[in-house]
């Protein structure tokens, strides 16, 4: 028997699809998806150099510390273009890997970045609720802001569970949380209305966006609506986890300072065109965005309480086989 092909993307959907997408989640994953998959890592400054190894090297210690390092097999669930493993593996904390995610756009999107980076890495379209591959596959399994696109969430950790080698771990980063999303969204929304409102004054035209573009970003927005389905309570999602059967559950939260900075900023990168910001801008951002986080980590996080940041890290381990005693 032939193998199974992964289904080709589309990233230009039908009208009738778009319509169908509104009452069904994982169409409009997939649709959103491979809509978004070569422009995604420009639109939310994804990079596989120094930035986002560094940022992704501090999600994973902060979720799950540095014991185990390298692993020696690892897959993304909801990859997007790879950002969260490839610079995993990039920083020394995985060997080979795979990529899966529901969107055929974003898994070739993935294994094309690896390619271009020289990784050893595989990858699969998949659904994280029915994972494509057997028992006890993986040392690690992780994820980037993918476990709030998934309808059934319990499946998909007790679906992580299974493909987990026994003792094997898993951490899912960037995670919104309830209340962070709430006021996050706000900005963003708030942001949006003045950018696009201010640059139709005289003289501004030239900082404003072709109308096509900003329709375009609205509709995806709205889309947004669909395939952006849960929040977290970080004590509710550890219940989860635990409730699927992993041992060693922990929760942590991240940016509260950060978020209220990077919203705004990133809404208003999508606003204006893109000429308009050079290198000063970005590493104003950036680097203002680095303070603030550390902000977070050495002081907020010590007097705030955690449901009050942005993003939520869970990370946990499935647990060995009971050992069976022989009869005397």
């Amino acid at each position: 028997m032939a193998p199974h092909a992964d289904p080709a993307p589309n990233p230009h959907a039908s009208a009738a699809e778009v319509d169908a997408a509104w009452s069904d989640p994982k169409l409009a994953n997939v649709l959103y998806h491979d809509w978004e998959a070569e422009t995604y890592d420009d639109k939310w400054s994804i990079s596989y150099d120094e930035r986002c190894v560094s940022y992704a090297l501090d999600v994973f210690r902060a979720a799950a510390g540095t014991e185990g390092w390298p692993y020696p097999t690892a897959m993304e669930l909801g990859s997007g273009t790879g950002f969260f493993l490839l610079n995993l593996m990039q920083g020394g904390v995985i060997k080979r890997g795979s990529v899966t995610d529901l969107s055929p756009g974003m898994v070739q999107a993935a294994l094309r970045n690896a390619e271009q980076l020289g990784l050893d890495v595989s990858g699969k379209v998949a659904d994280a609720e029915g994972i494509p591959y057997p028992d006890d596959s993986f040392d690690l399994v992780v994820g980037h802001a993918v476990l709030h696109h998934i309808p059934d969430v319990s499946a998909a950790f007790r679906e992580v569970l299974r493909v987990l080698k026994p003792g094997g771990r898993f951490v899912f980063g960037g995670e919104p949380t309830k209340i962070g999303d709430r006021y996050a969204r706000k900005l963003g929304q708030l942001t949006w209305w003045l950018t696009t409102n201010i640059t139709k004054l005289p003289g501004l035209g030239s900082w404003r966006r072709p109308q096509s573009e900003l329709d375009s970003s609205s509709r995806a927005a709205a889309l947004e609506a669909v395939v952006d389905l849960h929040t977290f309570d970080p004590g509710q999602l550890e219940r989860m986890a635990l409730r699927a059967g992993a041992v060693d559950v922990r929760a942590v939260t991240d940016e509260f300072s950060a978020a209220l900075l990077g919203w705004p900023v990133r809404t208003f990168e999508a606003a204006v065109p893109p000429d308009k910001l050079g290198l000063r801008w970005k590493l104003f951002a950036y680097h203002a965005w680095l303070r603030l986080s550390d902000v977070d980590r050495k002081l907020l996080a010590k007097v705030l309480p955690r449901e009050l940041f942005y993003n939520v890290m869970i990370s946990g381990t499935k647990p060995h086989p009971p050992v069976e005693l022989s009869g005397g």
